[in-house]
């Protein structure tokens, strides 16, 4: 019996947005390992600092504009497929939302440039990154993820990020370049998007609909749950980089910037790509078979959990070698802070389906007041422990909170949602 008769045709879908996001996310942290050390060369820590100061602050943005569409949009899309009224207006809604939100953040960004000095004196940096909100909000990422259509998503972004990284080495020569790198970031963001865009409306035939002032209100109304968690658990992620931009210097922020991303990419590959093509499978068979979709989230987990055990021990011990192939250089700084944030990374990686769960078996109120009350904890922790630790601080405050998540999330599923539905 051939392979392809062995796989049901929502496992084989499955296993290709694995396979297509997983590549997107390979190519997509290979390609800043190798331009890294480059800009660290070239514009410094310093600057690099400040970029990274700058795209933390734009992040919030982000999280605006995105309101939690990449969980409720996703789900909503994956349930009407094949209605293509529903769909239409479901896009049309979440566009219209998403644009407005970036309004919004533009005016908001005007206003801290205007009123704070420390913004205002390096404003064009702030201005330039902004671009890469306006990207994200016209990619929907949502609506591919919710179709199950990842290989949109990987073959648009793919090639512009080797087409980023090319740009970077051709036009970032000199430290007094570095505006380059935030204008370039923009540039790639909103090229995707639109690309995104246009492939969205030619491969499914979406109509825009314009929608009315009850439609909008109503939109918000029902992602405000997940909206309020998701600002939360940014507000003791994105905050600590800029927490230590605030507290210390540009070049301190560098540092940690450093140690953060190469953490996150540990983190992120490939449990995202996980992560986003079970989302929308998860929630369509739990509405069939409660009891089936708990155990593939058991299974998930605990195979990601043996997994990381075996990952993290060996990120640790190289991580000098890490650093030096990621900045060029073997920083101390880079190094103490990366290890401390690989004991966070285990939590999370530990963590990361069950949290998921709570959302797939409609549970966003928990799921929010889990991320509220760490983010109530976790925000006066992370300046605390900057004050008085420095860059180390924020990696501690990480290991502390994620450490609390794991254990309120373990305690809550084994509860509520395993003991109801296995």
């Amino acid at each position: 019996m051939r392979y392809k008769q062995l796989l049901s045709a929502g496992k084989r879908t499955v296993l290709s947005n694995v396979f297509s996001l997983s590549t997107l996310q390979g190519i997509n942290y290979v390609l800043p390992l190798i331009v890294l050390p480059y800009l660290i060369r070239v514009i410094g820590p310093e600057k690099f600092g400040l970029i990274a100061f700058a795209q933390a602050l734009v992040q919030y943005f982000m999280i605006i504009t995105d309101y939690g569409f990449s969980l409720t949009a996703t789900r909503n899309i994956s349930l009407c497929r094949g209605q293509k009224e529903k769909m239409c207006n479901i896009f049309s809604t979440v566009m219209t939302v998403k644009s407005l939100l970036t309004a919004l953040s533009f005016v908001i960004l005007i206003l801290l440039i205007h009123l704070i000095p420390k913004f205002r004196h390096d404003w064009l940096v702030y201005i330039l990154s902004f671009g890469a909100v306006v990207g994200s909000t016209l990619f929907p990422v949502w609506f591919f993820q919710g179709h199950e259509k990842m290989k949109y998503i990987s073959v648009i972004n793919i090639n512009g990020g080797i087409i980023y990284a090319i740009s970077i080495f051709a036009f970032v020569r000199k430290p007094a370049d570095f505006l380059l790198v935030p204008l370039l970031n923009s540039l790639f963001f909103l090229i995707t998007g639109l690309l995104g865009l246009f492939v969205a409306f030619q491969k499914f035939e979406l109509t825009f609909v314009r929608q009315t002032y009850a439609t909008i209100r109503e939109e918000l109304r029902t992602g405000w749950d997940i909206f309020i968690s998701i600002v939360a658990i940014n507000a003791y992620t994105t905050t600590r980089v800029f927490a230590i931009g605030l507290l210390t210097n540009n070049i301190f922020t560098g540092y940690y910037a450093i140690a953060e991303r190469i953490a996150n990419a540990v983190q992120t590959f490939p449990l995202d790509a996980f992560s986003q093509a079970l989302y929308p499978r998860i929630s369509k068979i739990f509405t069939r078979s409660r009891k089936r979709a708990a155990r593939i989230m058991h299974t998930v987990q605990t195979s990601f959990i043996f997994s990381y055990l075996v990952v993290i021990p060996l990120a640790y011990y190289f991580a000098p070698w890490i650093t030096r192939i990621a900045c060029g250089v073997a920083y101390p700084e880079v190094i103490i802070t990366l290890r401390l944030l690989l004991l966070a990374v285990f939590c999370i990686i530990a963590n990361a389906f069950r949290v998921q769960f709570l959302l797939v078996c409609g549970k966003p109120d928990i799921y929010s007041k889990i991320h509220v009350i760490a983010a109530i904890i976790g925000l006066p922790l992370i300046f605390l422990l900057i004050y008085y630790f420095s860059y180390a601080g924020a990696a501690l405050s990480t290991i502390i909170l994620e450490v609390g998540i794991y254990i309120a999330t373990f305690e809550i599923i084994r509860k509520l949602a395993l003991k109801k539905y296995s």
